[in-house]
């Protein structure tokens, strides 16, 4: 979670103390006291790390399944919310690395993995993506990010290329997730913003997520050779909601 306004995360999460005096906890005097503080969020932004909701995405007056979209309303969703996967998702995970694919340290905005670039990056690994599988693909956006500092990603975004929605339905994957949001800007669709989010969330019934982190893990896949592993992604259980902040964990 981002706490500081960036060209990319113009609207952060704001965390404020509460229960404290103006100087912090220094003025506290004898006796018990707690510290205790506030978070807030706008959950789709384009930093923090989050897991899309089925009812996140509306497409010709629908969601997944032809849902109406009138079920989301000005109090949350009625259905497809958050709480489909208020037990968790925990299932095997597997990370291709597009730029390690094509000798780069990240995709540059606007470039797009294409299902060709998913299959070359299985068989560079020497894995292999399966049914029911936590699909994770690195970009390297955050990697750029890092090195060259925040841009403003809505107008310029590595991400997947429609087509690699093709290798997601033959594996038959359960969850996709980017260090991006699967999306590339400008948008490789004619008329459509986000045809991947549509592909995935509306069309496929696959949950999103966006904007992992990937470079703590990355050394690790590679010292033991491997880039499949347990996956765990716990988001919060909120009524209605259209998605939740997460922080998937990978055990090998």
């Amino acid at each position: 979670m981002q706490t500081q306004a960036a060209p990319d995360d113009p609207e952060p999460a704001r965390h404020t103390m509460v229960g404290a005096a103006a100087g912090g906890m220094a003025g506290a005097g004898p006796g018990l006291h707690f510290a205790r503080d506030s978070f807030a969020m706008t959950v789709h932004g384009d930093v923090d790390s989050h897991l899309d909701a089925l009812c996140h995405v509306v497409y010709d007056g629908t969601l997944h399944g032809g849902v109406p979209a009138d079920r989301v309303t000005s109090g949350g969703a009625t259905a497809l919310s958050v709480e489909t996967v208020a037990d968790g998702i925990v299932g095997r995970g597997v990370l291709l690395d597009i730029p390690r694919l094509r000798g780069v340290p990240w995709l540059d905005p606007g470039d797009g993995a294409t299902a060709d670039d998913l299959r070359a990056a299985e068989r560079a690994q020497r894995t292999r993506v399966g049914a029911g599988d936590l699909l994770l693909v690195r970009v390297g956006h955050r990697r750029r990010r890092t090195e060259q500092g925040p841009w403003d990603v809505s107008r310029e975004r590595a991400g997947l290329h429609p087509s690699a929605l093709e290798f997601v339905a033959e594996r038959r994957v359960a969850v996709l997730g980017s260090d991006g949001n699967s999306d590339t800007a400008p948008s490789a669709a004619e008329g459509v913003g986000f045809p991947v989010h549509v592909l995935a969330i509306h069309a496929m019934g696959v949950h999103l997520l966006d904007w992992l982190q990937f470079e703590d893990l990355l050394p690790l896949c590679e010292q033991q050779g491997r880039w499949s592993f347990l996956c765990v992604v716990a988001p919060l259980r909120l009524p209605g909601g259209t998605g939740s902040p997460v922080n998937p964990l990978a055990v090998l």
